[in-house]
C-alpha cells in the first residue's frame, strides 16, 4: 500500500507555536484554507482511493477538498489525532516546559514507549491507536490512502515504523502545514518512506544510517 501522511493546514495556534492537541481544536486560518484547497492539485498524480482525517476540526477541514475532488467520503478516525499534550496543553512549544513535549515524542519513537506524557498518554498507547487506523486502511484493499493527521504524530509514527527513517532524521526535519510523508509497505511487511515533504529519502544502507541523508528534490 502507498500511504500519504499529510499534516493539516495552518491554524491560529500554529501561528503562536502553542501545544494545542485537544479535541475538537481550532479551525484553519485563511492561509490554512488556501493550503487545503491546493491539496487536490498538489496530489493530482496520486491514485488516492481513500481519505482519512482525525477527529480534530483542522484535519477534517483540510481533508474535505481532497476528498471532494476524488468523489470520496472523509473517514474520520480518532486514532490518527495529535499526540496528547496532557498537562502541557496550550503551552508554547518553545518554552522550557513545552520542549518536554517533543522530547517525550521522540523518546517514544526511539523505543521508550512506556514513558508517559505528563498528564497524558504513553507511547505504547499512541502507537497502538495510530497503528490501528493504518491497519484498517491496509486491510481495506485500497492501493493508495491519504491520511490527514498532525505533525508530531506523523513524525513519531514514521520514525518508529519506517525502516529507513530514524529518530535523528525525524527530529531534524519538522513537517510544515500540508507537508506530506509518503510511505510504501504494509503492517506485515513493514514500511519504507519514499519521500518526506518533497525530498527523496535514501533507503537504509544506501547512504549512511537509516534515514540519512535526504537528497535531491522529488519530481
Amino acid at each position: 500500500m502507498r500511504l500519504l501522511l499529510i499534516r493539516h493546514g495552518q491554524t491560529p495556534s500554529n501561528l503562536h507555536h502553542l501545544l494545542d492537541t485537544a479535541v475538537p481544536g481550532p479551525g484553519l486560518t485563511a492561509l490554512g484554507e488556501q493550503q487545503a484547497a491546493a491539496l487536490p492539485a498538489a496530489l493530482a498524480d496520486e491514485d488516492i482511493e481513500a481519505v482519512y482525517a482525525s477527529t480534530l476540526t483542522r484535519t477534517r477541514l483540510t481533508a474535505a477538498p481532497l476528498a471532494a475532488a476524488r468523489g470520496l467520503d472523509v473517514l474520520v478516525r480518532d486514532g490518527i489525532r495529535e499526540l496528547s499534550a496532557g498537562d502541557l496543553e496550550m503551552l508554547p512549544g518553545d518554552s522550557e516546559r513545552g520542549e518536554l513535549y517533543m522530547k517525550t515524542v521522540f523518546a517514544w519513537a526511539a523505543g521508550d514507549t512506556e514513558l508517559r506524557m505528563p498528564g497524558g498518554e504513553s507511547g505504547a498507547e499512541a502507537l497502538a491507536r495510530y497503528d490501528a487506523v493504518v491497519g484498517e486502511a491496509a486491510g481495506s484493499g485500497a492501493g493508495t490512502v491519504a491520511m490527514v493527521s498532525h505533525g508530531a504524530a506523523i513524525r513519531m509514527w514514521t520514525a518508529a515504523r519506517a525502516d529507513n527513517v530514524d529518530v535523528a532524521f525525524a527530529a531534524a526535519h519538522p513537517l510544515e502545514n500540508t507537508g506530506v510523508v509518503v510511505l510504501e509497505g504494509s503492517p506485515v511487511d513493514g514500511w519504507k518512506a519514499v519521500s518526506w515533504a518533497g525530498a527523496v529519502v535514501v533507503p537504509a544502507g544506501e547512504g549512511g544510517p537509516a534515514g540519512w541523508p535526504v537528497v535531491g528534490d522529488a519530481p
